[in-house]
């Protein structure tokens, strides 16, 4: 069962990394010790784990198992838990929630199937069958993941509605929609109704701008190294502190546009190597198809700390 029952996914929930060898098998110590690093961080709402940040594509079921077995020992009687639901299909969905609530998560964060690029967009009624497969599963609340609609994985403002409204469970969407019109039509139609579904953005590049529009909170990966600087920029924001909000933002863009570069597929990659610079992981490893950066790319990494204040032994500068 859930340690924290009712959870409400609202506020800053980040997402954290997951440490390998470099025979690329999990690095347990160095897994906790992250754990440990991200839950400290006083004010955050949960974390996510199984997820993008954990380079989920390349984990098995029993691996993924293993990481939330982890994160429950380590910090589950601590903050709520996010679970990953990542799977092509409605049925592993289902099995991977079954795990997850049986493993003690508070929370699904539902990521969107790889075939819906192939034109789910016009049968709305497949998003809506996958969240109720996996519903039918759990008891736990769900975090929709909206994708950018140019991918095809990302949901019609129609569609969400019928996702709410067919699957109660829905209880906030992570939104990547990378659209500011479409970011704020989220926020101004899901948090007003009857029902609210919390809007938490991952709009990392336009952190700032994304969090004034009125977001309930925010899932990024980037949380991993900066979860200090995420909670105070939102705690600004949310008491309308717009001078100390721009100062802290200028300290996370320092930091966000060199782990959001070109090619994005890297930005967990870049991560990895921003906590190794800082002492808190011993080894930037990743799992195919990513790869090690190059000598440059990891300079500039270490440059944009520095720009942004943040220490190698990982303590921040104070925010204001």
């Amino acid at each position: 069962m859930a340690r924290f029952k009712d959870y409400d996914p609202k506020g800053v929930i980040p997402a954290c990394l997951l440490p390998f060898h470099d025979d690329l098998s999990i690095d347990e110590a160095s897994y906790r010790k992250h754990l440990r690093d991200v839950a400290g961080v006083t004010g955050i709402s949960a974390i996510t784990v199984n997820a993008h940040a954990s380079e989920v594509a390349s984990c098995t079921f029993e691996e993924q198992t293993r990481v939330l077995d982890l994160t429950m020992d380590e910090i589950g009687d601590r903050v709520p838990v996010v679970q990953g639901i990542y799977a092509e299909g409605g049925l592993e969905a289902a099995r991977l929630a079954r795990m997850a609530e049986q493993g003690g998560a508070s929370c699904l964060l539902v990521f969107p199937p790889n075939p819906f690029i192939l034109g789910a967009q016009s049968r709305p009624e497949m998003a809506v069958a996958h969240f109720k497969a996996i519903a039918d599963a759990t008891d736990l609340p769900i975090i929709c993941f909206q994708y950018p609609l140019a991918g095809g994985q990302g949901y019609r403002m129609a569609t969400l509605l019928k996702i709410v409204e067919a699957v109660p469970a829905v209880r906030a969407i992570k939104d990547w929609c990378n659209d500011v019109a479409q970011h704020e039509q989220h926020i101004q139609v899901l948090q007003s109704l009857p029902r609210p579904v919390h809007v938490l953005t991952t709009h990392s590049a336009w952190l700032l701008s994304s969090l004034v529009l009125g977001c309930n909170g925010l899932l990024s990966g980037s949380g991993s190294v900066i979860a200090d600087l995420q909670m105070a920029l939102f705690r600004a924001v949310q008491a309308d502190d717009l001078a100390t909000a721009r100062r802290l933002n200028d300290r996370v863009r320092a930091t966000v546009e060199v782990f959001y570069a070109d090619p994005f597929v890297d930005m967990h990659n870049r991560m990895k190597e921003a906590l190794v610079m800082l002492g808190r992981i011993p080894s930037a490893a990743v799992r195919p198809p990513l790869v090690k950066l190059g000598d440059a790319e990891i300079a500039r990494i270490r440059e944009a700390l520095e720009r942004a204040g943040i220490r190698p032994e990982g303590a921040v500068a104070e925010a204001a």
